[in-house]
């Protein structure tokens, strides 16, 4: 398993949001920028009820289900950022 040092992973990520959001206008950029965070907390929140449910009374098991639960509360308000993000373009209610 390689483990890349946080501050790498962190430079990566803000270049891939720079990319995500150059030349877009504020609603598209907060759109953009909305459907990527419910995308990612929706495949960690996966990832982490997966490696829950698989390391069952191992010593890791409590990171992994508290990560499962934190990452259930994002998932729900990301989808309201989603959703007020599109309302923003005329998309939504």
């Amino acid at each position: 398993m390689s483990q890349q040092p946080v501050r790498d992973l962190q430079t990566l990520a803000d270049q891939a949001l720079d990319g995500l959001v150059a030349n877009r206008a504020p609603e598209d950029a907060a759109m953009a920028l909305a459907v990527l965070v419910n995308r990612a907390v929706a495949r960690l929140h996966n990832l982490s009820r997966a490696e829950a449910a698989a390391r069952k009374e191992q010593p890791d098991w409590p990171v992994w289900a508290q990560l499962q639960n934190a990452s259930r509360s994002l998932v729900l308000q990301a989808s309201t950022c989603r959703d007020l993000a599109s309302r923003l373009l005329g998309r939504g209610r």
